[in-house]
């Protein structure tokens, strides 16, 4: 494992692969946080020792919660293709230019998808963010598919 994280362009991955882990990680305590903020949960065991009245109010949705909630599933849905391909990614060899241009366009693009998905930004912003972290993606798989093919 040493060796591997003396290579630059794993080393960029790890990074860049573990800031999106964090900000997907965040997303989390984020949901919690509008949960708590606006009293809409989806649990009875959540909303405590309430009467049953109060736990009636409790239990709802609310669509600032589901909009947090969206976002962190637009982010399992796409950060963890880019977690396998990006590592792929690097075990093609890129030059380190290329592979930190992959990498930070994903980061930049998956963390403006968040603010725009929770501040509710007007389209296209969040619609084009999404499309420059899948594109980034595709360009990922298209280097290792046509690295492995071409072997």
């Amino acid at each position: 494992m040493v060796k591997l994280m003396e290579d630059e362009v794993m080393v960029a991955f790890a990074t860049y692969a573990t800031i999106v882990i964090v900000k997907m990680m965040l997303m989390a305590p984020l949901t919690a946080y509008y949960r708590i903020r606006r009293g809409a949960f989806s649990n009875e065991e959540d909303v405590g020792t309430k009467s049953a009245e109060e736990k009636k109010k409790l239990l709802r949705t609310d669509p600032d919660v589901e909009r947090v909630r969206r976002c962190h599933q637009n982010d399992l849905e796409n950060i963890v293709p880019f977690l396998v391909l990006g590592l792929l990614y690097a075990l093609t060899g890129p030059d380190l230019w290329t592979a930190l241009l992959h990498y930070r366009l994903f980061t930049g693009s998956r963390i403006f998808h968040t603010i725009s998905y929770v501040a509710a930004l007007p389209q296209p912003c969040r619609g084009l963010s999404w499309l420059v972290g899948l594109v980034t993606t595709f360009s990922m798989a298209y280097k290792v598919l046509s690295t492995v093919l071409l072997q």
